[in-house]
Parts: structure tokens; sequence; C-alpha cells
């Protein structure tokens, strides 16, 4: 049997079978698992019909049917990244609908009705969060109004299913609040509330309350139950006995613990991983309840998700279910739906691995078997195409140590040049308070399969490390993470993995700003690429949401009284720094970074002489939905790094215009 020799070609110029379009539109962006009895839903994200968010339904050995209809896109914008879009009790569904903000209630085999006021405002009211009552009369949930002249105002609201009665707030006074829980017997109401400048990961308060028996909902007997401005609570739940669970990282870990309603906080697992996750949307989940009273639970750590079971009478460690997947919902946790009927524990979750794609699946937590539902994608990845992650930690600044994940080249059809080594791609990620994980991604394996090594950064700050590293970016943030991404490169470099010559770093939202800081304050990259990035944290301060509005007041300090050290921070006033080419991409109806940021950070490289390039997206808010979009700002990066590299493209694609090349 004869063996074709890899064909030698730069790296950079090889021809990958993972094309632009693949990784554009093979796959929806599957969340919100939830389980309603036997029945299994999720959302999917649907790229080629312009990012609409659907509720899909799968029964007892069915097929998945649709359940949102067309027209119809279940996505609210509460804190604007949205998340908890949608609640299911008894088959019927209850949703946020993306272009008014109203909830609406939708009945098996029935159009969607309204069940939430028109606003006067036009989205001015927004619904997120939903829990039903056991009997179906009511849902708890987070509202968000919105006004002309001042900050939205966010309280827990109750409403009557059928929309005979409108919201009306029962839990209001704090400036967040999130997890409206009703317990089993429908008698008490738990959440989660936080005020600025703290974000919930920083702290939050765990409250509990009794529900008025009366019909509107009320709540009396409020008591705080645990939390506070140092600790930080996720994922409030009432256990199948009304116990009160929650994930609390009092201990520096995100750990389980059991509230048993005279004031004793149990812990149910203490180990040094993380089983909850920073709230950046609603609807998060690690753990659930199993019929024969033992927990399912999600946890990760070093940068690796696990699932498997817990008992809940005596805690101790989890035992893993053996699977072959490594992340169970965002990042590496936060998906995790039990499903009722059937003997032992089955669960549902969003499942991913190094070597496969996320999928909605079902697993046996106490023989790991798994049942996959729905797959993101069906793309058609030939063998020895795919680069499979290294995590690595690396030496960085202060004495402290890293963590990233490293993807080589990999395509069996290519090699470089014998005397070469590969161009390497830093990647910073969103958040900063977010995580990267090592589950298969198209849009990585488009670059290692062209000849480019990948390395995925979790700078300080990232969360799956603890509250201690998580907080190594207080007051540092532009400086400690642009350090760790230099030196994952540096490292890289001095290990022969990489040309040191030829580097490159990109990232979105905060992960662009960490980008343009690297470029800004430090002459190491050869090219840079920030999506919706952040050039300006004191414009931020002043124009932004106000679910981080005061975010910065950590990361960096308190604006305006720190107003000289922003400016120091500021890449845009820093533009006397930037030699190498940068190319910009931004939506154009981004209310989290505005697009003002990215549009003078291309004025001052227009005048600087500097070359770059800058596209804009109409329709595109804070990540790109589109597919269509989505592909041609992929086309247009790996175009750019083409020309600045000067390699030659194997499959050319719609040329940008690069201003001062």
């Amino acid at each position: 049997m004869s063996m074709t020799k890899p064909t030698v070609a730069p790296f950079g110029a090889w021809r990958s079978p993972i094309t632009p379009a693949m990784v554009s539109s093979a796959g929806v962006a599957l969340s919100a698992v939830q389980a309603d009895g036997v029945d299994l839903y999720w959302i999917e994200g649907r790229p080629l019909e312009g990012g609409r968010n659907v509720v899909v339904r799968r029964g007892p050995g069915g097929t998945p049917a649709d359940v949102t209809p067309e027209g119809m896109n279940a996505r609210t914008t509460v804190h604007e990244y949205g998340g908890g879009a949608f609640t299911v009790h008894r088959g019927t569904v209850y949703f946020s609908n993306f272009a008014d903000q109203r909830l609406y209630r939708q009945d098996p085999g029935s159009d969607p009705v309204p069940v939430t006021p028109e606003p006067d405002l036009p989205t001015g009211l927004r619904y997120a969060d939903g829990c039903v009552t056991p009997d179906g009369r009511r849902l708890y949930c987070v509202r968000e109004t919105h006004f002309e002249d001042r900050e939205p105002a966010n309280e827990i609201v109750v409403l009557s299913t059928d929309g005979s009665e409108p919201p009306c707030a029962v839990a209001s006074g704090h400036d967040f609040c999130s997890s409206p829980r009703v317990s089993a017997d429908g008698r008490r109401l738990a959440w989660l509330t936080w005020d600025h400048p703290r974000m919930p990961w920083d702290g939050a308060e765990l409250w509990t309350a009794d529900i008025a028996r009366d019909a509107g909902g009320s709540l009396t007997n409020v008591r705080l139950a645990a939390g506070g401005e140092s600790e930080s609570i996720f994922q409030p739940e009432w256990g199948p006995d009304c116990g009160l669970y929650f994930v609390s990282d009092r201990t520096g870990w995100w750990n389980l613990y059991r509230f048993d309603g005279g004031g004793e906080v149990r812990p149910l697992a203490s180990m040094e991983a993380e089983f909850g996750l920073p709230a950046w949307a609603f609807g998060l989940r690690t753990y659930g309840f199993l019929g024969d009273g033992r927990i399912a639970v999600s946890w990760s750590g070093s940068g690796i998700g696990h699932i498997g079971v817990l008992d809940a009478g005596t805690g101790g460690q989890p035992t893993p279910a053996e699977t072959p997947h490594t992340s169970f919902g965002r990042g590496t946790i936060g998906e995790l739906a039990v499903l009722a009927g059937g003997a032992g524990g089955r669960v549902a979750t969003v499942a991913a691995s190094p070597t496969d794609g996320p999928a909605v699946v079902t697993v046996d937590v106490d023989t790991g078997a798994v049942d996959v539902i729905r797959r993101a994608g069906d793309a058609d990845v030939p063998p020895g195409c795919l680069s499979p992650p290294r995590a690595v930690s690396f030496p960085t600044g202060g004495g402290h140590e890293a963590h990233a994940f490293f993807y080589p080249p990999a395509n069996a059809g290519y090699r470089g040049p014998e005397d070469a080594r590969p161009p390497l791609i830093v990647i910073s990620h969103g958040g900063p308070t977010g995580q990267s994980g090592g589950a298969l991604a198209l849009a990585i394996q488009f670059w290692t399969s062209r000849g480019f090594a990948v390395v995925d950064v979790n700078y300080r700050g990232s969360s799956g490390y603890g509250r201690a590293y998580r907080e190594l970016l207080k007051g540092a943030w532009g400086v400690a993470d642009t350090e760790d991404c230099i030196n994952a490169a540096r490292w890289l470099a001095g290990q022969g993995e990489v040309d040191g010559d030829r580097l490159v770093i990109r990232g979105g939202s905060a992960g662009g700003y960490t980008t343009l800081c690297a470029l800004a304050f430090h002459d190491v990259f050869a090219a840079g690429a920030s999506y919706y990035g952040v050039a300006d944290p004191a414009a931020l301060a002043e124009d932004t949401h106000k679910f981080e509005s005061r975010y910065l007041d950590g990361l960096i300090g308190p604006y305006p009284d720190e107003k000289a050290l922003y400016e120091a921070r500021s890449p845009i006033h820093h533009t006397d720094g930037l030699s190498c080419p940068v190319i910009l991409l931004q939506g154009l109806e981004d209310r989290v970074v505005p697009p003002a940021q990215a549009e003078r950070m291309a004025d001052a490289l227009r005048e600087r002489g500097v070359p770059f390039a800058y596209l804009a997206f109409e329709g595109e808010q804070h990540g790109f939905r589109r597919a269509e979009n989505v592909q041609r700002a992929l086309e247009a990066e790996l175009y750019f790094y083409s020309r600045v590299f000067g390699f030659e493209l194997a499959d050319p694609v719609e040329p940008i215009e690069i201003e001062n090349l």
C-alpha cells in the first residue's frame, strides 16, 4: 500500500478542508438545555437564519422538532448578554421574543401569545430567568425596565401565566438580581442580588422568602441566607426535600453547599475545583437532583470539565462518569438538566471534546453511556486535519504561572519547510472574567489546518482556576493579561515550537482590548486582529450598558477618580506605540463596545500611517451571529495575514482594503 508524501509548503499557505463557510454555517450554537419530565428542550442559535434562536423539543425516542415558530426569536437582552430566555412547565413554553422583549406563552400545538404588556419605550421591559410555580399559575422572573434618562431598574416580578395579571415587583432595591427559584412545595422563593460596583463573581447575596397564600404571590419573611461583598453565590436550587442548595466560593473555590433553613450551611463537595462559573448569562446550571436522592454535578479543574454524581447525604468527592468529553457547557461547564424516568441517573448537557464538537447529549452518570441527540454541526473533517490541544503552563510576571491550550499545526497533506517554524496566533479570550476550554472549535482548526500554531491563553483573571487566580487581574487589566499573552508566545518560541518573528495576537471584546494593549505598549507581535475590542476603557466606563458599567472599577479603578490611570491603559491614547499591521472588525449595533471605539482606532492608525483594515458589519451586535458575516470576517483576517507575512493563499478569497500597506 502506497502512502502519499505530504506536500512541503510554507506555513499558512496550506490548503485546508475547513473552509470559512464551514466554520460560519456548518454549526448552530447549542445552549439552555432544560428537562420537562421526560422531554428535553434546548435553544439553537442558527447562523443561516440570521442568528435566530429557536427553542427545540425532543420527546423520548423521538426526533427534535422546533417549538419557536418562524418570525420569532427566543432571545432576551437583559444585561445585554441575555440567557434564561425560556422556561417550560408541563409542555407549555414561556419565552422572551427578541424583537419586542415581551414574554410569550406557547401551549403545545398553539401559537405564542404575549403575557406581559407592551412597553411605552420600545423593548423597554425585558424579562429573563423565569421559574413557574408547581401549580402552573404564576411565574417569577427577572424584569429589567429601561428609561430614557437613567440606568435600567432590575427586580424580581411575579405574573400570572395566562397573562390575566400583569407583572408585579416582589423583590427590588438592589442594582441586580437573578435566579428566582420556587421550592417544590410552592411555598418559598430564593433569589440572588448584587450591587454596583460588584459583578456577580465578586460577591452576591442569597435571599429566601415565604410566598404569601394570597392570589398575588407576594413575599413575606424575607431573609439573607448566605453571601456578601466577597462571597460569590451561584445557582441556588431547592431540592426535592425543599432544602436550599447553592454554589459558593467562600473557600476560594466554587463548591456546592446546602442551607438547612436554621442558619447552618453544610459543604457537600470540598475540592480545589469549580462547580460554578462567571454568571455572564442567566440560566447556567452545573447540578441537578436525581430521582433517587443523589445529585448530578459537573465541575472543572485545570481547564477540563467533568460530570458525575454526588451523594446528597454525605457529600464528599463526586464520582466521575467515564465519558470522552472534556466540556459540558460554556467553556467547561454550565449546561446540565436532569431527565425524569428510567433507572439510575440520566442527565442532558451540551458536551464536547478535543475531537468532537458540541452536541446535545444525554449521559448516564453511573455508566458514562452517552446518547447523542443533536450535533452542533455535521462538518466532515478528514483524519489528520485536526490538532488536539495540549494543556500548558508557563512562567509569567510576579512569579506567577499562567495557563493555556496549545495547538500545533496539523494537516496530513502538508508539512512546513525543514528550516522553518510556524507562525503563532495567540488568542486572548473575552470577559476578561472568562475561560477558554480545550474542546473542538473549528474556528481554531481553521488556522491550524493551514499551518498556523495557536495558543489559547487562560491569562491571570480567567475563571476555572479558583478565586485567587481570578483576582490576579484586579487593578491589573491591560497589564497582567497582556503580559501573560506575551509570555505564552515567548515561551513557545523558546521551546522551538513557533517562529518568534511571526507572532500574531487576536481577541474579541475584552480580548480585543488585550490585543490592542499588546500592540500599543509592546513590540513583540508582527500583527493583530481586534474583534469589537475595547480601545479606550475610559470611554467604555462612560458609555456602556448597566451590567458592566462599574466592572472596570475592580479591573482598573474607580472612574473618573482614576482617569489618569485609564488614559495610561488606553491604546487609543498611545497609538505612537503602534507599528505593526492591525485588522479591526466591528458590529455597528454593538451596545457593549460601541462602534465609536473601533472607528477612533481606525482614524488613529490612518493618521500614523500604520497598515490596517477596518470592517464594519450592519445588523451585528456584540459578537457576530450571521453566517455571512462570520465567514467574511474569517476570510478577511486570513487575507490580511497572507499580505502581512507574504504567502500565497491556497484558496483565494475576496480581497479587503488594507490602508497604508
